[in-house]
């Protein structure tokens, strides 16, 4: 390859020192570096190390004039600032953890939605709240998708109590046999179980297909629905509506500055944890400390500043590397799932903020530690070079008494030098890694992880000039699954009942639709006893359908 020019020949050669320091088999000349670029919080119990990233140290003066417009965005956008310009909207999920930063009007309504939904949950502990039955609630069914089921299904995995109060089930899909498992293994019991249904705009239809579900589940059962459900909801949405309807045991509202991915804060996340008896004002306050921090201090200080700039260096400011998040603690399994949504909702993008076509975004995917090292670390550290590793440390290895598995060391042992042997693994390999530790898995040190990715996205969107906070892409995907429901039903309606049948292109071309739509929804009837297939061809051309 030919190199032209001092610039091309100088980034050559920052390559090359990067490869030089990060393989160096003698770590110890890491030390230097690692001192230099670990920031710990010790009164948040956590810290950050990037010294495994290779950037240089000009990157903070290079980047300085868009670290200091995301720091001018974020003061914005806390202040009540119209930060979704698409939907003319506010975005205020800062606020659920200190409402003393919303707009004078909404104060108080924070505050009353946080103290109803605890008080809610002390109710049913206390059997003032009962089922229908007259018993005291033994169970929580959660219906809703997207961030209104992963940030419940975070906290109920990561910090609830391993005997709570109420056991979690979850309806999270439009998945008929996933719903009946979740229903089987209900069972009796759905007798005692509130569900909680939640849906903004009341109009999603997986949700409202869950609702429906369960609500013929408790049906099934001889139980009145109505008297066990509650809606998280937007005031006067169709759900609300519903819900004051049919007469439904409570309802707590969903708030449009608040989006789906960073609601697990509000009523969408606190009734469901308070439920299960998680410390939910320590949660809260995790994520309010980790704020704090976070606005305050300078670039080199800042942990979701250091981490949005991580981000933009190991992906050349285009998302060129997916982040492959690695937290060493089983309890944290369900974070890489969470971060999914919340990073690539947020940054997948195909237009910046000045319309440009960008095709922004940074794909996210996880597990847990050790685990991976029996999976995919092997292509980690030596297949293709397409990622940067976040491993997240946990130092507290477990509430009971220790246990040694041979003289001297313990499980928690091995675990930590999995975790460091793997970043020492790959770090030798050239393939770069962010270590974030924290003391120990609790609420607090859980709202400290979520609001340092919550204020890192917002911090890196303004690094690569996109919107964080809308979600066009999604909304295409669910009004192209309307469409191809409206034309099943044309199709199904089309279909003849006798004869020898009609082939998906004859359908096709009778409605005035994409043939092979027109076969797979033929076929996806067929295999649901609502079409039978009367001939199947050598091709699905030939494959000829009649109505049941």
């Amino acid at each position: 390859m030919l190199i032209k020019g001092r610039k091309c020949t100088r980034e050559l050669h920052r390559g090359i020192v990067h490869a030089s320091w990060l393989s160096m088999s003698n770590t110890s000349s890491l030390w230097p570096r690692f001192q230099k670029y670990f920031v710990r919080l010790p009164k948040l119990g956590f810290a950050i190390d990037i010294s495994r990233m290779t950037f240089e140290d000009d990157l903070f003066d290079a980047m300085a004039p868009s670290i200091e417009k995301a720091f001018a965005d974020m003061k914005a956008l806390e202040a009540g600032a119209i930060s979704n310009p698409d939907e003319g909207r506010m975005v205020g999920h800062y606020w659920l953890r200190n409402s003393s930063l919303a707009p004078a009007d909404l104060r108080a309504e924070i505050d009353d939605t946080l103290e109803a939904t605890l008080k809610f949950a002390e109710d049913v502990h206390g059997g003032v709240i009962k089922a229908a039955n007259g018993q005291k609630f033994t169970r929580v069914l959660v219906v809703g998708i997207g961030g209104s089921a992963l940030g419940p299904q975070l906290v109920a995995q990561s910090i609830t109590p391993a005997n709570p109060p109420l056991q979690i089930s979850f309806f999270d899909n439009t998945d008929p046999d996933g719903m009946d498992r979740v229903v089987a293994q209900i069972g009796a019991e759905i007798a005692t179980t509130v569900t909680l249904v939640i849906s903004k705009s009341g109009g999603t239809k997986e949700t409202r297909n869950g609702m429906l579900e369960a609500a013929a589940a408790y049906q099934a059962q001889g139980v009145d629905f109505t008297k066990h459900a509650v809606a998280v909801t937007g005031v006067g949405s169709e759900l609300d509506k519903y819900a004051i309807a049919q007469g439904w045991l409570a309802r707590f509202p969903m708030w449009d500055w608040v989006g789906g991915r960073t609601s697990v804060m509000s009523a969408v996340g606190t009734i469901a944890a308070a439920l299960q008896g998680v410390d939910v004002r320590g949660f809260l306050a995790g994520a309010a400390a980790m704020d704090a921090e976070t606005r305050t201090r300078s670039a080199r200080q800042n942990p979701a500043m250091l981490l949005a700039l991580m981000w933009f260096s190991a992906g050349k400011g285009k998302g060129a590397k997916d982040m492959v998040v690695l937290p060493y603690k089983d309890r944290l399994v369900l974070f890489s799932k969470y971060l999914q949504q919340l990073v690539m909702e947020s940054l997948g993008k195909e237009h910046d903020l000045d319309g440009k076509v960008v095709n922004q975004g940074i794909a996210v995917y996880g597990n847990k530690g050790s685990t991976d090292q029996h999976a995919y670390v092997q292509q980690l550290r030596d297949g293709v070079n397409n990622f940067f590793a976040t491993f997240i440390e946990v130092r507290k290895d477990r509430d009971t008494a220790g246990f040694e598995v041979e003289p001297g060391f313990t499980s928690g042992d091995y675990l930590q030098g999995f975790l460091r042997g793997t970043r020492k693994a790959l770090a030798d390999k050239g393939r770069e890694s962010v270590t974030l530790s924290i003391d120990e898995v609790s609420a607090y040190s859980l709202g400290v992880l979520v609001g340092l990715f919550e204020r890192t996205v917002s911090f890196y969107a303004t690094l690569v000039n996109v919107n964080a906070y809308h979600q066009p892409g999604v909304e295409a995907g669910k009004k192209a699954a309307t469409d191809f429901l409206k034309q099943m039903g044309q199709v199904l309606a089309s279909l003849p009942a006798s004869g020898s049948g009609v082939t998906a292109d004859a359908l096709a071309g009778q409605i005035g639709i994409d043939p092979e739509d027109a076969w797979h929804m033929l076929s996806h009837l067929s295999a649901n006893g609502r079409v039978k297939i009367a001939t199947l061809g050598e091709t699905p051309s030939a494959d000829q359908f009649l109505r049941v």
